[in-house]
């Protein structure tokens, strides 16, 4: 037999470690526990999956694709605007200093409607001068993503707003341009690549 060790000073200070035996976990946390498991299990199959919810900042799935959900036209190009264009070109029009160029007063924006058709249908890369200043951002195509329709209003909501007056830009225009560029693979190359603007 070994002798015990010796316990040193330090050790006996020491609290004996604790065991779940002797303090359990109490009656009131464990029913909180299982109320909320029962409550979590209840909510999930109650609920109606088909009823928007209440939050949010109040606009309907037909709003966020673009469609007016009551009457009128059947795009909404202002939305279809905030949700894809106002990142990089702002709310107000003015776009970003030598990145992305302005829409309010853009000779682009208010040129041929065919001209700013293709622009969407296929994108910028490469520096575009616009009002003077050159900008050298880049602009995605969304000739992949948005239907004819789409590109049409989201147009002519860009050439009626902060002072621009250019005329709509009707499904049919889109359709052409569409057409007339449907080869193309890549971007337009700024300048150098575009058609005229006037």
């Amino acid at each position: 037999m070994t002798p015990d060790p010796q316990i040193t000073p330090q050790q006996q200070r020491e609290n004996p470690d604790p065991l779940e035996g002797s303090n359990p976990v109490p009656n009131f946390v464990r029913a909180g526990i299982v109320l909320a498991l029962l409550f979590g299990i209840a909510y999930i199959t109650t609920a109606d999956i088909e009823t928007p919810a209440d939050w949010g900042d109040g606009r309907q799935a037909g709003e966020l694709a673009g469609v007016k959900p009551k009457g009128g036209a059947k795009v909404d190009g202002a939305a279809l605007f905030s949700s894809l264009c106002a990142a990089c070109h702002q709310a107000t029009g003015q776009g970003l200093p030598g990145v992305f160029p302005p829409l309010a007063g853009s000779e682009w924006v208010q040129g041929r409607d065919s001209t700013t058709a293709a622009i969407l249908l296929h994108g910028i890369s490469g520096p575009l001068t616009v009002r003077g200043n050159t900008y050298n951002g880049a602009m995605p195509a969304f000739g992949g993503q948005l239907s004819d329709e789409q590109i049409a209003a989201v147009l002519t909501h860009v050439r009626s707003q902060w002072g621009n007056t250019a005329a709509p830009v009707t499904p049919e225009t889109v359709a052409e341009a569409r057409a007339a560029t449907a080869q193309r693979t890549a971007p337009f190359g700024g300048d150098k690549e575009l058609p005229p603007h006037d």
